[in-house]
C-alpha cells in the first residue's frame, strides 16, 4: 500500500475513538476494522483532537449524504476516494445503486469487511485518471462524495475529473472538502498525514476559477466543525477543540464545499 493509501487509517482510526465514546459518529465498523488492522499510527495522527475533527467531518458527508437522498432517490451514489469507510452503512436513507470506489489494494482491503449486493458494489476508480470515470455505470443522476481525496489531485486533475464527470451525468451533485492553497503549503510541516510519508498535496483558493466553464457550478459552502456538532464534546474538550479547529484561521486552512449541475 502507497503513502497516499495509508493515510486512511486517520480518519478509520479517528472514527473508531469517537464512536467508542458514542458521540458525534456511530460506526460499529470503523470500530471492529480498526481493532482488527493492527496499523500503526504515531504523533499527531492519534490526537484526540483529530479524531474529534475526523469524526465531525464524515457526520457532515453522511448528514449530506442522507438529504440528497432525500431528495434525488433515484440518484447513483459514487463514493470517490472511500478506503476503509462504512458511510454506505451509517447513512439512512435507501439508496437504488451506491458505488464504493478506491485504488486496487484499497479495495483488496475492503472486500475482507464488506460485502456487495444488488444495489451495493465496490469498484476499482482513480479519480486522476478520466478512463476510470469513464466506465462508470450509467445514470441520469449521481450523488459524488469527495471526502479526503481533493488534496491529492492536483488543480488541473480535479478540473479534468469534474469535466469527465458532467460529460457523463445529467444530474451532478457533489459534497467535498479542500485544503487551500496556504492549507497545502502549511501541511508540509504539521499534517498527520506526513506521518504515514506523504509530503505533498494539493489546494484551492478560488472554486469558481477551478469550476470556471464547467457545466458543474459551486452552490454552497459549509461549516467543517458546526456548533452542533462541537457542542456534544465535554466543556474542557469543547474549548481546546475550538481553539484549534474552529474559527478565521482554521477557514484559512481548509473548506467544504456542495457543487451541482
Amino acid at each position: 500500500m502507497n503513502e497516499v493509501n495509508k493515510t486512511l487509517y486517520i480518519p478509520l482510526y479517528g472514527k473508531a475513538m469517537v464512536s467508542k465514546q458514542n458521540i458525534i459518529l456511530k460506526d460499529k465498523m470503523a470500530e471492529k476494522i480498526w481493532d482488527s488492522q493492527n496499523f500503526e499510527l504515531k504523533g499527531k495522527s492519534k490526537s484526540k483532537w483529530l479524531c474529534y475533527n475526523m469524526a465531525m467531518r464524515a457526520r457532515l458527508f453522511d448528514d449530506w449524504t442522507n438529504i440528497m437522498l432525500k431528495k434525488h432517490p433515484e440518484s447513483m451514489v459514487l463514493h470517490i476516494g472511500c478506503g476503509l469507510d462504512g458511510r454506505v452503512k451509517r447513512v439512512k436513507r435507501p439508496y437504488k445503486k451506491w458505488y464504493d470506489g478506491d485504488l486496487a489494494d484499497v479495495i483488496e482491503i475492503r472486500e475482507k469487511y464488506y460485502s456487495e449486493s444488488d444495489s451495493y458494489h465496490m469498484i476499482t476508480l482513480n479519480a486522476a485518471d478520466s478512463s476510470f470515470v469513464q466506465s462508470l455505470p450509467e445514470s441520469e443522476s449521481v450523488i459524488v462524495i469527495l471526502e479526503g481525496i481533493s488534496m491529492y489531485l492536483t488543480n488541473e486533475q480535479l478540473r479534468s475529473f469534474f469535466l469527465t464527470l458532467q460529460n457523463k451525468y445529467e444530474h451532478i451533485y457533489v459534497f467535498m472538502d479542500v485544503y487551500t492553497v496556504f492549507g497545502a503549503k502549511a501541511s508540509k510541516y504539521k499534517n498527520p498525514i506526513n506521518e504515514v510519508g506523504v509530503t505533498k498535496v494539493y489546494g484551492v483558493d478560488d472554486i469558481n476559477k477551478l469550476l470556471s466553464g464547467l457545466r458543474i457550478r459551486f452552490k454552497k459552502e459549509y461549516s467543517m466543525t458546526p456548533r452542533r456538532l462541537v457542542d456534544e464534546l465535554g466543556k474542557r474538550d469543547r474549548f481546546i477543540f475550538k481553539l484549534l479547529f474552529t474559527g478565521k484561521m482554521y477557514r484559512k486552512i481548509y473548506r467544504l464545499y456542495e457543487l451541482e449541475a
